[in-house]
């Protein structure tokens, strides 16, 4: 967001942190709690570890809702079967929308943080089927992309891309730009695609 100001890119960007505690106590959630998240749309906790696509939902229903975004755009170190599908190399990248997953894709590649588009399969739409809510938040295998679908049903019918870098977002070495540690990995990528969006 910085950046943008610092560049002066003149595109309306609204930034929205979806952030989870993990923290034992009285309050915290438990395996077969039901949430309501904002817009109505209910989760069964079927991992109590799989948090961060549970608030994540919340931050996509509220910007549907409240902003009214041309397009949606969430970035995650979200899922650890990312990473095992595509090593530490490649972000994942999902979305609903073609003509955003290229530009998101040419936008990674220019920026020198490379993203591979993995599909939203409606096969595996079924494994989020829950009993007592509208969907599990832990549906298992393939599990990147039932994140993916889990986090579909928040973004509205609006162009949304879900960029899931888990396996990116921290580099167990010094290698090119990168230091050992957190890589940032999103913020080039993301501030390439908006410069060209402003060019256009």
């Amino acid at each position: 967001m910085g950046a943008l100001r610092e560049l002066a890119v003149p595109v309306k960007v609204t930034g929205l942190v979806a952030a989870a505690e993990n923290a034992f106590g009285g309050a915290a959630m438990r395996p077969g709690d039901v949430i309501t998240h904002y817009g109505g749309r209910t989760s069964e906790v079927g991992n109590t570890d799989a948090e961060g696509r549970l608030v994540l939902a919340d931050a996509l229903a509220y910007a549907d809702a409240e902003i009214e975004p041309a397009v949606v755009v969430d970035i995650a170190t979200l899922t650890g079967a990312g990473k095992v599908a595509l090593g530490t190399s490649l972000g994942a990248l999902f979305a609903n929308d073609d003509a955003l997953a290229d530009a998101l894709a040419t936008a990674g590649a220019a920026a020198g943080e490379p993203v591979w588009r993995l599909p939203l399969s409606k096969e595996y739409e079924q494994l989020l089927d829950n009993p007592v809510a509208d969907a599990t938040n832990a549906a298992g295998g393939p599990g990147a992309i039932t994140a993916a679908l889990f986090l579909q049903h928040f973004a509205g019918s609006r162009p949304w891309a879900h960029l899931d870098i888990a396996s990116v977002g921290d580099s167990s070495k010094d290698a090119h730009e990168y230091t050992q540690g957190a890589t940032g990995f999103g913020a080039r990528l993301l501030l390439r695609w908006l410069s060209a969006l402003a060019d256009a």
